[in-house]
């Protein structure tokens, strides 16, 4: 059966209007994205196909453009669309971040980290440069690895904090494996940069590690 032959309180464009995208269920979001199905599916049939496929958003938002394609009536486009709105998703929440003390709004900071990095399939490394008022100057990729690892040299992000003028940093990286506890290696690295960036007057202010959907925090461990 058609969308459109659905009561008009089920259809999940009425429903959203009417009482808020949060009533609606992962799958009636999607379909909403999507906007049509195929011949003898539904876009809620099909965004539910989907979502099965992936087993989640999280996993559904970090998948490549030729495991999204896979999925039957999904293609180039609906990639490029996808990926614009999650763009735009990390842009939004970068501005709040950028406009707010980071310490004041430490769920906008996580939120903005995990949909930065989770799901990527290599080890990102990266930093948050904030000004005196803890406000976020700029966001930075500033090293990239391999499934496992990846290379940190202290002096270059030294380098970055004195470019940008920065007071202080949140540092953050990513663990593809998925398990979020810090290594003795992060902890290791962890206190190399505070130590090189005291040198210049640059606080750490905190060290996050994203796996998956979770988020382990250094400064809440006491490990900053």
């Amino acid at each position: 059966m058609a969308i459109t032959d659905w009561p008009e309180g089920e259809r999940p464009r009425e429903k959203l209007l009417q009482k808020g995208a949060s009533s609606l269920s992962d799958a009636e979001l999607l379909a909403i994205f999507l906007r049509t199905g195929l011949p003898g599916k539904s876009a809620v049939d099909l965004a539910r196909e989907l979502h099965g496929r992936f087993g989640g958003l999280n996993a559904l938002f970090a998948a490549g453009e030729k495991e999204f394609c896979q999925t039957p009536g999904m293609g180039a486009a609906k990639y490029a669309q996808l990926q614009a709105v999650l763009e735009m998703a990390r842009r939004a929440l970068q501005e709040d971040i950028a406009q707010r003390d980071a310490l004041s709004s430490p769920q906008a900071v996580r939120d903005y980290l995990r949909l930065r990095l989770q799901g990527l399939p290599h080890e990102v490394f990266m930093a948050l440069f904030l000004d005196a008022q803890n406000r976020v100057i700029v966001s930075e990729e500033l090293f990239r690895g391999t499934l496992t690892q990846t290379s940190v040299y202290p002096r270059e992000v030294v380098k970055r904090a004195l470019h940008h003028n920065a007071a202080a940093v949140i540092l953050a990286h990513n663990h593809p494996s998925g398990v979020a506890e810090p290594s003795n290696a992060d902890q290791v690295l962890t206190q190399a940069l505070k130590n090189a960036l005291v040198l210049v007057d640059v606080r750490v202010l905190d060290h996050f590690i994203v796996a998956g959907s979770s988020l382990v925090s250094f400064a809440e461990r006491g490990l900053v």
